[in-house]
């Protein structure tokens, strides 16, 4: 009776515990916070300075004293004191209510996941104040937020990529026939491009920038006229801040092998996979969930190494933690997508 009491007053929420960025969904009111997956510490005195947004825009600027952490690593926890820190500040931020009710909780995973850190993660939760938890497959959770019908017999393929981890699975009645997780995605494209300007043109750009210039003008496949920018840096051998041109084929000769790893992953998937399920896909093709997803000319790529029809989800950065906030709401219904 208590725990039933408990349930009715707590602000249930979901959270997708991203390598980039945490989101959380609150029941009734969807999703309520969109942070970056950074703090940033006093490295004397052990303090939480910030948190999120303002703990970014610390990377590649912190004075020796300070430290801007990215807790989660491959879509894992990486530092347990810090997530922990995280977690319960972005918890606190999004309640409105009495902390007495602590709120249950599901959490998008990946599906390579192991026992000790599925422990981290629920350990984490628990200290950072939530009551009961869920885990689900961050495939399986970007499905459901996708508006695949994953309660059907026949097959869906979903491509998640994310900050850490691209997870390919294919998924039939509530569950994952085939499913594989590379730690290749968006942390992946920006430390390429950092080493392919390092290298090629001699210039030292910071995460941030990377990542900024991937967003704005990086793609998988070409584009009907070439783009053209300049981005600023420091040069190699001098030290001497320097502003060179480039276009979007300089990035893409740079970002080409972690997509490529991505398009295997795929092709894998489709190997492996059972031959009816494989019908099945063939006839719906396949859906592109997370922030990777944007990358223009993605879907394309893949439909020219596949020849499947490439479905982008409508809002590919909040799949996740959309069908994680699905499976909150009707938990009856959802129950065997949680995993033990």
């Amino acid at each position: 009776m208590l725990h039933r009491l408990l349930g009715i007053f707590s602000e249930d929420l979901a959270m997708d515990l991203g390598t980039a960025n945490t989101l959380i969904f609150k029941k009734k009111q969807g999703i309520v916070l969109n942070e970056p997956s950074v703090v940033a510490i006093n490295n004397e005195t052990g303090q939480v300075l910030a948190v999120g947004k303002e703990a970014k825009e610390f990377l590649g600027r912190t004075p020796a004293r300070i430290s801007a952490i990215r807790p989660m690593k491959d879509g894992v926890i990486a530092d347990f004191d810090v997530t922990r820190e995280m977690m319960k500040y972005f918890l606190i931020k999004v309640r409105e209510r009495s902390r007495f009710f602590r709120p249950n909780l599901v959490i998008g995973v990946p599906s390579g996941i192991t026992m000790v850190e599925k422990r981290a993660v629920v350990e984490s939760a628990l200290e950072a104040g939530a009551r009961d938890i869920y885990l689900i497959e961050e495939p399986m959770a970007a499905a459901i937020g996708a508006g695949m019908a994953v309660e059907e017999l026949k097959a869906n393929l979903i491509v998640d990529i994310g900050g850490g981890t691209t997870e390919v699975a294919v998924i039939s009645r509530f569950a994952t026939a085939y499913c594989e997780s590379i730690r290749v995605a968006g942390d992946e494209l920006n430390e390429a491009i950092i080493y392919h300007l390092q290298k090629k043109f001699h210039l030292l750009v910071g995460e941030n920038t990377a990542e900024q210039i991937k967003m704005e003008f990086g793609s998988a496949y070409p584009g009907e006229q070439p783009v053209r920018f300049n981005i600023s840096g420091k040069e190699v051998f001098s030290g001497i801040p320097k502003t060179i041109p480039l276009t979007d084929r300089d990035l893409r000769e740079g970002m080409a092998e972690p997509i490529w790893a991505i398009v295997e992953a795929i092709k894998r998937a489709l190997e492996k996979t059972p031959p009816e399920l494989a019908a099945d896909i063939s006839q719906r093709g396949l859906t592109l969930a997370g922030g990777g997803a944007l990358l223009r000319g993605l879907d394309r790529l893949i439909h020219q190494e596949t020849g499947l029809e490439v479905h982008v989800a409508e809002d590919p950065l909040s799949s996740v933690v959309m069908g994680a906030g699905k499976a909150l709401l009707d938990t009856d219904f959802y129950h065997k997508v949680f995993i033990n």
